[in-house]
């Protein structure tokens, strides 16, 4: 891969008290392509983005290499991190409930967004607003513009975060669980946005998801995390030709529609997972 957007090497993420890191020794790349980021809950999936992001004023944060494009992560000052954030590296959170300001109409948070990054006045930023929530298929985009968040549905509250975090052009976009919650057919749009996004506008997408029917469709490669590690890295297309046990059980405790109706099988934990997982 020449000229990665990102580029990370044993990134190790521990929170305060914790008796083990959150995140241990990850290592990838990033091009202009949909990376998955999959495991259980608790695997580091999120805590992973979020200390890409610098989120994490209090957790111990340390790598050998964290470079964004010419940024170093690592050494990069607060000031210059507020800078990036939702300017070139945007992070789309699960749950719009929890994300928007409830006391604030929806477009008023969306122009904000752009204003805190751009030299533009009050009605430059409606407009680009506006534009945005069109290009993420709300319908009545000025409407919507005047909602409260508990106006919204989930599907819509989540695209008006998706229009928010893309509103500047980013190059790097990490997305925490962003269909989770939303019905197949919304979930369907919301992943074509995204994909249009990449392919038209060659960002880099990190897809952080438990769903891996979802990344093998979506992504071009898949990271598995167990314990805060990444234990396989292959190719969407081969999840089914997956090695590491780990991965081997995930997929056949998935339930399908067709086909042996027996009872899923109980993924088997080998303790040397979790010697291996530590640095």
């Amino acid at each position: 891969m020449t000229d990665p957007i990102l580029d990370v090497a044993d990134l190790s993420v521990r929170y305060p008290g914790a008796t083990a890191p959150a995140v241990r020794n990850v290592s990838f790349t990033l091009g202009r392509e949909r990376l998955g980021v999959v495991g259980e809950s608790g695997s580091g999936k999120s805590t992973l983005g979020r200390a890409l992001m610098r989120l994490m004023p209090a957790a111990d944060i340390t790598a050998r290499r964290m470079q964004f494009e010419e940024v170093d992560l690592l050494a990069a000052r607060e000031r210059q991190m507020l800078k990036l954030r939702g300017r070139r590296m945007s992070m789309i959170l699960q749950d719009p409930k929890f994300s928007l300001n409830p006391i604030r109409r929806c477009g008023d948070q969306i122009a904000e967004a752009y204003r805190t990054h751009f030299r533009c006045s009050k009605a430059q930023a409606h407009d680009k607003a506006v534009e945005m929530l069109d290009a993420v298929q709300i319908r009545e985009p000025e409407r919507v513009y005047r909602l409260y968040p508990h106006e919204v549905s989930g599907g819509m509250g989540q695209r008006v975060m998706i229009a928010m975090m893309l509103l500047t052009d980013p190059d790097l976009v990490i997305a925490d669980e962003p269909t989770s919650a939303l019905d197949v057919t919304v979930r369907l749009q919301v992943l074509r946005i995204l994909d249009d996004l990449v392919r038209e506008k060659g960002i880099g997408l990190i897809m952080i998801s438990h769903d891996l029917n979802l990344v093998r469709n979506f992504c071009d490669r898949v990271l598995i995390m167990y314990a805060g590690r990444v234990v396989e890295t292959l190719k969407a297309r081969d999840l089914d030709r997956a090695q590491h046990p780990y991965t081997r059980g995930l997929l056949a405790a998935q339930p399908r529609i067709a086909g042996d109706r027996g009872d899923l099988p109980v993924l088997q934990r080998d303790p040397a997972w979790e010697q291996e997982a530590r640095p």
